[in-house]
């Protein structure tokens, strides 16, 4: 693919778009030295235009040495863009984790140099917190369990396979709500539930050796923002 040409009389279109751009850009000639960065750039790096004019792009992301660069301009040769994972540098000192695709761009010269660097710090700390969830989830005492709006298990926790004798999670999404919970007013429950309302319900419940024992059954709404788009509930014995 033969490199993006910008002529003269459209450059400030140019620039209206890599200001509009969700990523840090970084224009660099081709020994990596900034020419120019966009909005989303200064504010990830905290520096203006007139700060890193003419610094090197190591200066964003220390890794970048110039041998570096060099090893990446050659290589785009073959390949369309060059992505890596490294890590950027704020002017607070603060180091952060990012995704850089490297991009051959004719500005000032054939071989200059566009740097798209996203921020992905915030997306892996999400991340950690949803494997750190599902983990509690998981090994949770209680047992946990969601549906979706039609009573359909989308997900359920080791204790509450054991406490019904579900072999599988896979054997557990074959099963509606109805077909677990009979005893009324749980059916009932579960309706409110996807009306917004938490329930918290005692029944009692027959053991592995028909043995009358008591739990505590509590159905939630599971909303995405203010829309309910199933159930979640817990069974725990009393």
């Amino acid at each position: 693919m033969a490199p993006l040409f910008v002529p003269k009389d459209r450059k400030s279109l140019f620039r209206q778009f890599l200001a509009g751009m969700y990523d840090a850009v970084v224009i660099t000639d081709p020994s990596g030295h900034i020419l120019e960065i966009n909005p989303r750039a200064e504010e990830h790096f905290g520096y203006s235009q007139e700060e890193v004019a003419d610094r090197p792009i190591s200066f964003f992301i220390p890794g970048l040495t110039p041998d570096i660069v060099q090893r990446i301009r050659k290589g785009l040769n073959e390949n369309r863009h060059v992505m890596i994972d490294a890590n950027g540098r704020s002017k607070e000192g603060k180091n952060f984790v990012c995704e850089v695709a490297i991009s051959p761009i004719e500005m000032t010269d054939p071989d200059d140099l566009v740097f798209t660097i996203r921020n992905v710090e915030r997306r892996r700390s999400i991340l950690e917190l949803l494997r750190a969830k599902e983990s509690a989830f998981e090994t949770s005492q209680a047992a946990l369990f969601s549906c979706d709006p039609s009573g359909a298990f989308t997900s359920t926790n080791k204790a509450f396979r054991e406490m019904f004798d579900i072999p599988s999670e896979d054997a557990a999404k074959k099963l509606t709500f109805n077909e677990v919970f009979t005893d009324n007013p749980l059916p009932v429950n579960f309706k409110k539930a996807l009306d917004g309302e938490t329930t918290t319900t005692g029944i009692v419940a027959e053991d592995e050796n028909d043995d009358n024992e008591e739990v505590e059954v509590v159905l939630a709404p599971n909303r995405l923002g203010r829309k309910v788009r199933g159930v979640v509930g817990s069974v725990i014995k009393i």
